[in-house]
């Protein structure tokens, strides 16, 4: 269950919290992105069920990820056995994922080769690509379960990631229309239900279909109509 400073997420403040490397000098707040959640969830699971722990569960992972600079500060993954892997692709160790930054782990792997004009994984750092979705989707990026499938130690879910285009991505013009996208993903957990392996599965197609609707401008690419 999430601690008192965030309903959705744990490992934000306490005792644990004390000596947390953050990234930005103190721990995050989520006020925007929660209301935005709150306000259009698909389901208000009850406290305690199956589906609450895994959706506060993922919401705690993605917070150490992009918050916490020391893989040792992490909660919610076991540090030395951890893999994250999307659509098949090859896995990243903790380390790796911490280097790359949640948004280049997840398009590095699964981005086809005709999507690549829209986000370059390979030439983006951690900051930059968290930059250009915080840009892009100011109010944040919310991020739901829609089902759990099976229990722990394998978790099996259907999940819903979406926000608003009320900024600018890469030269597009912000439409103000809802950006989403639904996948499916797999935990496996230690008896600690800390984290050992990741699988994502989703197509990234649906994601930039939402964000290059806009209008070109200076440095956008004219081919976004073949994702229209």
């Amino acid at each position: 269950m999430a601690e008192e400073g965030d309903k959705y997420r744990s490992h934000l403040s306490g005792d644990g919290e004390k000596h947390t490397q953050w990234r930005h000098g103190a721990p995050p707040t989520y006020d925007l992105v929660n209301d935005l959640f709150e306000r259009e969830r698909t389901n208000e699971w009850p406290k305690g069920s199956l589906e609450e722990t895994v959706q506060n569960a993922v919401k705690t992972w993605e917070m150490e990820l992009s918050h916490k600079t020391c893989l040792a500060d992490f909660k919610s993954i076991h540090p030395t056995k951890y893999r994250f892997s999307v659509n098949g692709g090859v896995a990243l160790t903790g380390e790796e994922l911490l280097a790359a930054g949640s948004y280049n782990a997840l398009l590095r792997s699964a981005l086809p080769a005709e999507l690549r004009p829209y986000f370059n994984p390979n030439a983006e750092t951690f900051e930059s690509s968290h930059d250009i979705f915080r840009v892009a989707l100011p109010r944040g990026f919310a991020w739901e379960v829609l089902a759990v499938y099976s229990p722990p130690p394998v978790v099996a879910f259907k999940f819903r990631h979406w926000g608003y285009m009320e900024g600018p991505y890469k030269g597009h013009a912000p439409t103000g229309e809802r950006v989403e996208f639904t996948g499916v993903g797999v935990l496996r957990v230690d008896e600690e239900l800390r984290v050992e392996e990741v699988e994502i599965y989703y197509d990234p197609g649906e994601l930039f279909a939402g964000l290059v609707k806009g209008e070109v401008k200076d440095g956008g690419d004219p081919t976004a109509s073949k994702l229209q």
